[in-house]
């Protein structure tokens, strides 16, 4: 992570199905680099993107639909959307404060989301 803090990600039966379906070696990362055990470069969404003929749009616009789902169709409060997207938390006092990660609350978010994306 950017900020140099461990954020854990609570994974659906959706999300694990998923990754099990892959059928490959267990690795450390989901999208990882031909060197084994390095994270994919942040320019390989673009990059894809653009090889499929859709530079038109951004991977960071589906990080935006998810955040917009999360206040147009959830009732959970605007602290467990931005957590589950691990922004920052700009007040200092706030920061300060927050010692938890929500996590509990974020896996029902995720749990409504991988519903969401099933219809």
């Amino acid at each position: 992570m950017k900020a140099g803090v461990a954020h854990r990600v609570p994974l659906t039966p959706q999300a694990v199905a998923l990754l099990t379906s892959l059928q490959r070696p267990r690795r450390a990362f989901v999208f990882e680099h031909h060197k084994r055990g390095q994270p994919v470069s942040n320019m390989i969404g673009l990059m894809q993107m653009r090889r499929m003929g859709l530079s038109h749009f951004t991977v960071h616009g589906f990080r935006s639909s998810f955040r917009d789902w999360c206040a147009e169709c959830t009732h959970f409060p605007r602290e467990v959307a931005e957590m589950a997207l691990a922004h920052a938390i700009e007040n200092r006092v706030e920061a300060a404060y927050r010692r938890g990660d929500l996590f509990s609350k974020r896996k029902e978010l995720m749990q409504q989301w991988s519903d969401y994306l099933d219809r």
